[in-house]
Parts: C-alpha cells; structure tokens; sequence
C-alpha cells in the first residue's frame, strides 16, 4: 500500500510551501481538507491563504518564519474556511524547513483535527463575531504589508496579493490620472496583452475608473447586468473575461485623489456594508502607500541627481594606469552627504587626486562640500603645488565658516582631505593631507601597507595651517586606495581594527595576474560590499541600504606585470617600502619600525624579525642624531618563498662614514655597528655623491640557523621598540 493511501486513510495530507515562488502544493487528502476537488493541486500565495482564517494564516506565517531561522519544527492549528468565510473544519498542520534562507522550502502534513462535542468549550468558543475578527486580522495583516512597501513596484506587489476574507478578487488594477488621461500603473490577474484596451484612457471616457476619478465616489457593480446597464461600452470589453461583480474605488490621500482601485471577482458578491467597509480601508491603505512611495521616489531621484551632479566623472585613459571609485551615501534622512573625491588634469600633464569628507551628513554637508570641491578644483588649475592647493582651501572654508555662523548659531564645519597629484609615467605621488586618514597601497604581492604621510589640520579650522608633503613611488602593479574614514570604522571599528579588516579584503582579492583575477572595479565593490552587505545601487554602481556613515573610496592602480611574472633571469622586488624620516620628526622612527613589521608580515623567523627592527631604529637614530640632515628609509624583500632576502638601506646626506666604536656597559651608544655584525647577514656602508647609504641584508635561509646567535641574545636584552 502506498504512503499517500496509508495517510488518507487517517484523513491525513501531505504538503509543501516554496517561499522563492510563493506557492504551495497539495496532495489529493490535502486538497480535499482543504474544500477543494481530491486531486493535486498547486496554489498561488494568495489562493492559499483564501482557504484559511485570516486570524491563523497571520499566526502560521510568524510560526514558519521562527521554524525556518532555527531550523525547527513548525505546528499549529488552523482553521479551514469556504468562499464566504465560513469555517469548515480544524487542521492541524506539521511542517520543516528543508531548505533555508529567503528562498526556504518547506515540506509536511496536514491533518484533520476531530470536531469538538456538544457542551464543551471548544464549541463555545465559536462566536458570531467570526467575521469581524477574520476582517480585522485581514486588516492589519493589509496594513503592515503596505506601511513595508518603499516603492511603488512594491506597493503594486503588495496589492496583487491581498485575499480579503470571505471574497477573493480575481484581478486588480490601480490606475493613476495623468493630466486629461486615466493610465494603469499595475494589474493583476490578466493575461499578456489582456489589460492593453484599458492602459490609456482620456479621462472623460465613459469607463468606471475614470468616472471614480472624475467623482471621487465608488463604484459598486454586484452583478453583470449593473455593469452592462451603466457602461454598456466598458462592459462589451470587458465581458469576455467572466468576472460576476466589480468594485471601482477612488484612492484619496490628505484629501486628494491620486488614482483608483479595481477589484474584479469570479464570483457574486454582494458588497455588504461589512465587505463595503474593507474595501474602502484597503482603497485608503492603499493610497497612503502609494504617496508616500511616490514621495520616496521622488526624494531619491532628487538627491541621487544631485549627489550624481556633484561628483565626476573619472577620466579612464590615464597612460599607464587604471583608476575606480565609489561613492555612497549615509542612511539618515536624505542621501546625501558631505564625502566626496575628484580627478583634476593639471597644467603639467599630471593628474591631482582628490578625496574628502566635510562634516556631517545632511544637506548643508553636501553644499559645502560642493563650494569646497570647486574651489579645489580652482586652486589645482591654477597650477599650485599641493601643499598651497590645501593652504588656500583651508582659508576658503574658513571664510564661508565666518560668514554663515555671524549672527546665528550655526556651528562651524571643518574638513578632511587628501590631495595626491600623480606623475603618470613615472608613477610618482606627492601627498598632501589635512587631517586625512592615510592611504594604503597594495604591493604587487598583494600585501597591504598604510602609508604614513605628513599632514595638518583639517580645512577651515586654522586658516594659516601648513601642509608639509610626502613623495612616495607607485611601482608598477601596486595599487593605491585612499578612502573617507567611513569605510573604515563603519560596524563599531576604530581605525586599527577598521585597517584590519580593509587589509584582509584587501591582500584576499584575486589580482590581475592571476587566474580569474579580480578587476580594480570588482575590487571597489568588493570594499565596499565587504563593510555592508550586498548593495542594490551605487552613485557609480549600487546603492546601499544599510549605512552608517558616508563613504567615498578611490583606488589607483599602476599598470605592470604582477609578482611572479618577471622571468628568472630578471627577479624583481616583491615588496618594497620608501620612508623620509626629517630631523624635526624624530617620532616618525616608530612608523618605520611598523611599516618594516608590516612589510616582513609573514617572514618565519620571529627572531630575524626583532633583529632588523632593532637595526632600522639605530640607524635611523644615527642619522638623526649625527648629521643635520633627513634619513631616507628603503626596504624591499626579494626572491622565493624560502630563500627570500630583505634589504634594508638608510641613505643621508653625510660625507661622514661610520666607525666602530667600543661602548661600555653603561654606555647609551656606539653599538650601531655592533649590532650590524652581530645581527645582519651582510652589511656595508656605501659613499654617493650626495652623502651615504648604510645598508643590511638578512636571508630566509638563515632564519633557522645558529649564526646570529649571540645577536638575537643581544635582542633580548635591548628593546626593539
């Protein structure tokens, strides 16, 4: 004997539910429970929910939702109604999720609950106000569908699955009056092709939607006749569908006609006073819904305009290199927002990058940021050097500050920014940062290193601030992405952990060179879909909808062959790292011991580590201490996994050559040298023209051996930091 008979014979069916395409099958004994015909059938969301109370499909809605998040086991019981809202009988049903997600499927039983006897409570607890409790929780099920909607496709959605209780409507139809026109913005229930005669109306046209329009009154048409006997016309077109009752309702909204409402049935209905008053809450839902998404729609098509006005257009043909970036907006109130970035040809032939962020995130952000963006734009024109371009936007910002705060009690805004202007041929960069988070480059490893650069204030806060600059070199296959701080510390980050996380999407993402490498316009998306989520649309891509703070990304990238792709006769550097430490920055020693950690981030030998960390900060100090000029910092690693070798060169402008001293215990220096024998696998100070270079080598090979032994004792006994 077969499953379904065995279970038919307990007056039990079988059933399942597929979220992705809002439909449910039932068995032949689930039909049957369910009023219908015995023989298998497939339901549409709202057919489906037709067949029960309005109160219990509420109730087994949120009891699914919970079983598919934990993965448990969903039951309840649920009352089964006729096409006039009568109870038939009492299932119980018993389902599981066996595929999760929004697109969940789920799969079980349906059973037949006996009836209650005589006397008992379950009896009693039938009452006549049946009616108006399946309309009220059919009411406020209505109700917050449409307070979810956002848009007007949504709201049409929304509206296309209303099953009111006791009649179902076999088509809808919402049309709007666009000047001396009645059009249909949505319908439901029509084949393709079907609904064509009804699109575009004028809107003295003898038809019930255009009449509603004109009114503001219903119309109720209870029978085919009613509908022939008023619009003889409309009903000769509309006579072939077999529809028995129509309702045409105005949509009102504040007062207003913005459209109105059809709702077709198969089936005669009566339009009682009780029916009559849920069709004429649903109109009235139905239009607040769809002002206030024509009112969304309208901001967003505003502020996406204007924020789309505001920023460039990026230009692609750079020789030799590749740019891309994003913009988002916050979530808070309009979208719009104070960050921005820009790409202005120079004078030169060179090309001034861009990024800031003007505090706040509302309308009087985006203004300035629009004055301040110009007036960058002005000043980089005119040909000045970074450090003057940032000077003057600063006392620019300062100015509009002074006026608009006089007299009110207006806060000032300030500014950050960055200002890079990039040689294309030869890949260099001259920084200038006001108060700005660093950039970041990728090496053509892959690996990420934050550039530390020199910077002042933000703009606008002192006028007369300077904006000392720092030169770094974009090598070919390195990327460079600057960002607002919002992609940064967006999800409760501060700028530690914030880089943190940047430098794992960062150093995963597939490079150029690889196989089924990533682009750099994948790699934006990848930054900033990492930090929210999967995004809907971009100002040049998609825009989020769950945000925290503005956010404006810019990537760089220099065209070159990747790590590994250089023939074996010609190895280049796989990593390499430049840092000017001047003399009236000694605290900047710190940064070039981290951008070294940084650098040998995934070197064995902890040890060798330590030792070269050690060496950097003394020769660095040396330099500092005894010349009168700035120590230039370069490290670079070299070679295969296993036997790579790091360099490090600290050049200055010095005739003077070291000598090995002999220090005392007590001694606070003089172990420059010492410390080079001892730690370095080779060293040696080389004279240039211009002064010096002393340099050190340390090899992978060696990590592991015993040659540097009595360094690494002198390591431990001397702090690196």
């Amino acid at each position: 004997m077969r499953t379904e008979d065995v279970l038919a014979a307990v007056a039990t069916g079988l059933w399942q539910w597929d979220n992705a395409s809002r439909s449910a099958v039932f068995d032949a004994e689930a039909a049957r429970l369910l009023g219908l015909p015995a023989e298998r059938v497939e339901l549409s969301e709202s057919a489906a929910r037709a067949r029960f109370h309005a109160v219990d499909w509420v109730e087994i809605m949120g009891i699914i939702n919970l079983a598919v998040a934990e993965n448990t086991l969903a039951e309840a019981r649920l009352r089964v109604v006729d096409e006039a809202g009568r109870v038939l009988r009492t299932v119980r049903s018993r389902s599981r999720p066996v595929r999760g997600g929004a697109d969940y499927l789920l799969v079980g039983t349906v059973q037949e609950v006996p009836e209650a006897q005589p006397g008992t409570s379950a009896v009693r607890a039938q009452v006549t106000g049946d009616w108006r409790r399946n309309r009220e929780a059919f009411l406020l099920d209505a109700g917050r569908a449409l307070a979810e909607a956002r848009s007007t496709a949504e709201v049409l959605r929304v509206a296309a699955g209303l099953s009111m209780p006791g009649f179902e409507p076999s088509a809808l139809a919402v049309f709007s009056s666009d000047g001396s026109r009645v059009k249909v913005i949505g319908h439901h229930g029509y084949a393709p092709g079907e609904a064509a005669p009804f699109l575009d109306l004028p809107l003295a046209a003898a038809y019930p939607a255009a009449e509603v329009i004109r009114t503001g009154r219903a119309i109720y048409l209870p029978d085919p006749d009613d509908y022939r006997r008023r619009f003889p016309e409309a009903y000769r077109l509309v006579e072939h569908f077999g529809r028995r009752s129509w309702a045409f309702l105005p949509l009102i909204n504040a007062g207003q006609s913005v459209g109105a409402w059809m709702a077709g049935f198969s089936v005669p209905v009566s339009f009682s006073p009780d029916e009559r008053s849920v069709l004429t809450t649903v109109a009235r839902m139905l239009a607040q819904a769809l002002s206030r998404a024509s009112v969304h729609e309208s901001e967003r098509e505003l502020t996406v305009g204007l924020q789309r006005s505001m920023m460039p257009t990026l230009q692609p043909d750079i020789p030799g290199m590749s740019v891309a970036a994003r913009y988002i907006p916050t979530g808070g109130g309009l979208d719009v927002g104070g960050d921005w970035y820009d790409m202005i040809p120079l004078p030169s032939g060179k090309i001034a990058l861009v990024i800031g962020d003007v505090q706040g995130h509302d309308v009087r952000a985006a203004g300035l940021m629009g004055q301040l963006r110009i007036a960058l734009r002005a000043y980089a024109s005119e040909g000045h050097h970074p450090d003057a371009v940032l000077s003057r936007a600063s006392r620019f910002l300062a100015g509009i500050n002074m006026n608009e705060t006089e007299g009110d009690d207006t806060e000032p805004r300030f500014a950050t920014c960055l200002y890079i202007e990039v040689e294309p041929p030869t890949g260099r960069l001259t920084i200038a940062r006001a108060g700005h988070p660093d950039p970041a480059i990728r090496l053509s490893d892959g690996t990420m290193l934050v550039r530390p650069t020199a910077g002042g204030l933000p703009l606008g806060i002192d006028p007369d601030t300077d904006y000392p600059t720092t030169q770094l070199v974009l090598e070919p296959g390195e990327t460079m992405m600057v960002c607002t701080d919002g992609l940064i510390e967006t999800g409760g980050h501060d700028l530690e952990t914030g880089w943190a996380r940047l430098r794992q999407i960062i150093e995963d993402h597939p490079s150029g060179g690889e196989e089924g490498g990533g682009t750099l316009e994948e790699l934006a998306d990848a930054l900033v879909q990492a930090v929210h989520g999967p995004s809907s649309h971009y100002t040049t891509g998609p825009l989020v909808d769950r945000r925290e703070d503005d956010i404006a990304v810019l990537l760089l990238a220099r065209d070159g062959a990747p790590c590994g792709a250089a023939p074996q006769s010609a190895p280049r550097p796989v990593r390499r790292t430049v840092l000017t430490i001047a003399q009236a920055e000694p605290e900047r020693i710190a940064e070039a011991r981290q951008q070294l950690r940084v650098l040998l981030h995934d070197w064995p030998d902890e040890d060798q580590v330590d030792s070269a960390v050690l060496m950097v900060s003394e020769m660095v100090t040396n330099v500092l201490v005894h010349t009168d000029g700035d120590a230039v910092l370069s490290a670079q690693v070299s070679g295969e996994r296993g036997s790579r070798c790091v360099r490090v060169d600290v050049a200055d402008a010095s005739d003077e050559l070291p000598h090995r001293r002999h220090p005392g215990e007590m001694a606070s220096s003089g172990r420059g040298l010492v410390l080079m024998e001892l730690l370095a696998g080779a060293w040696g100070v080389d004279p240039r023209g211009d002064g010096k270079n002393i340099w050190f080598e340390l090899y992978e090979a060696d990590g592991e051996g015993e040659t540097n032994e009595a360094g690494r004792a002198m390591v431990s006994m001397i702090d690196p930091t």
